[in-house]
């Protein structure tokens, strides 16, 4: 019997996709007015009402990056506080909880980042996910998942060629996620080790190659993916 996943996040951009391509999985999708993480009642009474066997994370704040600095309150509402809400519920209730983190909490100076890794974020958008992350943490029925996507086709008319990465499309996050539902902890989770350029290049000729000078974003992003691996090639 498949297990029911709640969704928060219902209307956000991976969720649309998630909508669309899964066709395995029980799951129940939630906008902000059904539930809403900074409102604890209302996890509350999805919970009760739908009684799931697991909370897929992945609502908050993302992009772009600059509101991290100029809304600080809104990211620590929408990423730490909120995320610790649903953390607190999930423990009442015993229902397992997976995270979307990101690989923004290693601080890129060497590359090929392992989950046993110490993190070190250098931006607000990342300590804002390292926050929701520490109150994930504490709760041990959980798996937070270190992730790298974009939307597909990639947006951008140019691509950098000094930042390194495990860019993948959210469809291929769809199609791996199923497979990682009994797991728990920390798991990185990406695609190909390489250069956003080269990465953009090989799903479109056309883009032009950029480079990037910005301090508070961390340049060798890869992780190291063995263990993801290792889950994928034992199912």
């Amino acid at each position: 019997m498949n297990k029911r996943i709640l969704v928060t996040g219902g209307n956000g951009t991976f969720a649309k996709v998630l909508k669309q391509k899964n066709n395995s999985l029980d799951l129940v999708f939630l906008n902000k007015k059904e539930l809403n993480i900074l409102k604890p009642e209302t996890i509350q009474k999805c919970i009760l009402k739908y009684k799931p066997n697991i909370i897929l994370h992945i609502a908050g704040l993302a992009r772009p990056m600059k509101q991290h600095d100029q809304q600080i309150s809104k990211s620590i509402d929408l990423n730490i506080i909120g995320t610790a809400n649903i953390v607190k519920k999930c423990e009442k209730y015993k229902v397992k909880l997976i995270y979307f983190s990101t690989c923004y909490l290693y601080d890129g100076v060497r590359g090929n980042f392992r989950e046993t890794d110490g993190i070190n974020p250098i931006n607000n958008y990342a300590l804002s996910k390292m926050g929701g992350e520490s109150s994930v943490r504490m709760y041990k029925n959980s798996l937070v998942l270190r992730i790298q996507m974009t939307k597909k086709p990639f947006v951008h008319k140019k691509a950098y060629s000094n930042l390194y990465s495990n860019y993948m499309f959210h469809e291929e996050m769809v199609s791996i996620l199923p497979m990682l539902l009994n797991k728990f902890g920390i798991i990185n989770v990406g695609g190909k080790s390489q250069s956003v350029y080269n990465f953009a290049k090989s799903h479109n000729k056309k883009i032009k190659i950029s480079k990037i000078n910005n301090k508070k974003i961390p340049l060798k992003q890869t992780m190291n993916l063995s263990k993801l691996k290792s889950i994928l090639k034992n199912k």
